[in-house]
């Protein structure tokens, strides 16, 4: 589909949200933009936007258009910099996808970058979620587990996130702590759990913890916190933030078996662009400084 001029129009519609704000920014008369997104969606057979009074809304389809579209102007602006021993101006969104449990040791970082860069807007998608690098959903992915490796996207490590085993002081004082291993039994825990996913201390929590133990179990790594921090229960909880508490309570220290690694991963084809380096330096500066 030979349609860039098609697709630019229909980018800055869709970051405007109107026909005109788009139109005075290209140059063009309106009748002109219409007829760019008319033409559009005749040739990919469905609806990019929904118009209703406020504006244009992208549809589903529309938002994987311009997800590519984004990413590749960025690429233009990144080659139109070279000749001229330039980078591309940083601007627009800045698309950031991490779990949201590492989340407070990413945004001072992001927050540092968009103060130096103030015509970004960042968008944080926190999610356990794999968005396609490849179709422009993000610029940056935090992933967890082994070091990715798509041969065209760039892994970097970012962090090795200890988990220890903790109780809150509220718990400690109606139930006390566990004095050895057999006295797990005994006690009350709240878990994070997934079918799909065995996290690195599932096999821990097999063997020394009886299903009978456990008073609460969910998906989601942010119930669990919260659920240790109301004192429901004894649970894992990253030792970084632990150290940052006084109202927590050591039962067993991080095991090498407990360790989660994170990657820092981008797309080759925005790797290099001026947008991606620059947070990847504050990211990276954010880390060697913890």
């Amino acid at each position: 589909m030979d349609k860039w001029t098609e697709i630019k129009t229909a980018y800055h519609v869709a970051r405007l949200g109107t026909v005109s704000a788009a139109a005075d920014l290209l140059g063009v008369h309106r009748a002109t933009v219409i007829r760019h997104i008319d033409t559009l969606e005749a040739e990919l057979g469905a609806r990019v936007f929904l118009r209703n009074k406020t504006g244009y809304v992208p549809t589903e389809v529309g938002l994987d258009l311009l997800r590519v579209a984004q990413a590749t102007e960025e690429q233009f602006d990144q080659l139109a910099g070279r000749p001229r021993g330039r980078s591309a101006a940083i601007t627009g969104d800045l698309v950031v996808t991490a779990h949201e449990r590492i989340a407070p040791l990413l945004l001072p970082a992001l927050q540092r970058f968009q103060v130096e860069n103030k015509n970004t807007v960042i968008r944080f998608v926190a999610s356990p979620a794999v968005l396609k690098l490849e179709y422009g959903e993000a610029h940056v992915a935090i992933r967890s587990g082994p070091k990715p490796d798509q041969p065209d996207n760039v892994a970097q490590p970012y962090l090795d996130l200890k988990l220890g085993l903790y109780a809150h002081a509220t718990y400690a004082a109606r139930h006390g702590v566990p004095k050895s291993q057999d006295d797990y039994r005994n006690h009350r825990f709240v878990c994070w759990e997934q079918d799909k996913t065995p996290f690195p201390f599932t096999g821990w929590l097999r063997k020394n913890v009886p299903e009978t133990s456990k008073v609460l179990i969910s998906a989601n790594q942010g119930v669990a916190d919260q659920a240790l921090l109301a004192g429901m229960g004894i649970g894992f909880h990253p030792e970084i933030y632990a150290q940052k508490r006084t109202d927590l309570v050591e039962v067993l220290a991080p095991q090498p078996d407990w360790v989660v690694p994170f990657w820092l991963v981008t797309h080759t084809d925005l790797h290099r662009s001026a947008k991606v380096q620059a947070v990847l330096k504050f990211i990276k500066n954010d880390r060697f400084s913890r």
